[in-house]
């Protein structure tokens, strides 16, 4: 767990700083609460780092939303607190967030929720899962999800558009380069 990390310095203290400064207990609190009302689990839903960590590190509560939002989907959640039985329900959770359409870069290694390494990415997986679950009849959180405009251009308009020079791209008409000669030439 974290407690059996040696204490980082120098850049990896540096880093982990970094990290944690994008860590928001505003989103962490919405995201429990998401979690408590989707659940129906009676949970702290304070944002804070400490909370959050405890709430979730073990992986138990997060195998319940997905069994939630899609029954079954987790097989077997573990109860045991040894590491590699928490580290597997965080994986069960993270393989069932990527089948339901959460995109692999708004997910997070194992390591950053049970090593607490980085629990902002936690928060961006919960949010990104928290708008796929309108999808399954659960309340969703966060901004709406953008919805494909696709344009259909005719053959003629394409041809058209590759005859414009754009002014944003400059110009191929006035001065250019040649001939110009900047100081004095170099005497060996």
């Amino acid at each position: 767990m974290a407690n059996n990390r040696a204490t980082k310095s120098g850049f990896a203290a540096e880093a982990q700083r970094k990290i944690n400064s994008k860590y928001s207990e505003e989103l962490a609190q919405e995201c429990l609460e998401w979690v408590s009302s989707v659940t129906g689990l009676p949970l702290n839903t304070s944002g804070d780092p400490d909370n959050f960590f405890e709430v979730l590190k073990d992986g138990q509560v997060l195998c319940q939303l997905v069994n939630t939002l899609i029954p079954g989907s987790v097989k077997k959640v573990n109860t045991s607190a040894m590491a590699f039985k928490c580290m597997e329900n965080i994986n069960n959770f993270l393989a069932v967030a990527v089948s339901i359409g959460v995109p692999s870069q708004e997910t997070f290694q194992s390591v950053d929720l049970w090593e607490r390494q980085n629990l902002n990415s936690v928060v961006i997986c919960l949010q990104s899962l928290g708008r796929k679950a309108g999808q399954f009849g659960a309340p969703s959180i966060g901004p709406k999800e953008a919805e494909k405009n696709i344009r259909n251009f005719s053959e003629d308009k394409l041809k058209a558009g590759q005859t414009i020079i754009s002014l944003q791209y400059g110009s191929n008409k006035g001065a250019n380069q040649s001939g110009l000669n900047f100081g004095n030439t170099r005497h060996m």
